[in-house]
């Protein structure tokens, strides 16, 4: 049983930062400067959201469509239950780093209207677009604005 409790710590560590998770010190907020200087989509979720839940496939899917174009997806968990968000890792499988921010300060940097909610950053981390919900009838929409920001004169190839 020991063995087990191991396992899953190390396979919730792994996961965490495996996929480029950001460790960050108790009592500091966290922060997405890391990825200045890329195209990042930043989607805030929590583990009690069903879009969000339906999202985290597509969100897969861009970054490994558009990974070696530039871009970074980052997941922003804002549940302030750590179980919790880690059974959502565990059942939907990130292949993008998540960030924790169960304090709302990106949330509220970003001003987030619902959940879930994207933000597209250029690579000077302004915004481009954002959204909020996820409904796969719109997905050709959010991946244009996407195609659009990693093209060199910001137009659709």
């Amino acid at each position: 049983m020991r063995a087990g409790r191991i396992g899953l710590r190390l396979f919730v560590a792994l996961l965490l930062c495996g996929c480029g998770g950001l460790a960050r010190a108790a009592g500091t907020a966290p922060s997405l400067d890391a990825y200045r200087g890329h195209v990042t989509y930043v989607d805030f979720w929590a583990s009690w959201c069903g879009p969000c839940a339906e999202s985290f496939p597509w969100l897969n899917a861009m970054q490994a469509k558009y990974g070696a174009r530039g871009l970074h997806v980052v997941g922003v968990g804002v549940d302030t239950q750590s179980a919790s968000a880690d059974r959502f890792l565990r059942a939907h499988a990130p292949q993008f780093p998540i960030v924790r921010d169960p304090d709302g300060a990106l949330a509220e940097q970003y001003a987030i209207e619902g959940m879930p909610y994207a933000v597209l950053l250029d690579a000077d981390g302004h915004v481009l677009s954002r959204h909020s919900g996820f409904r796969a009838g719109q997905t050709d929409e959010y991946e244009h604005a996407i195609q659009d920001a990693l093209s060199p004169r910001g137009t659709t190839p």
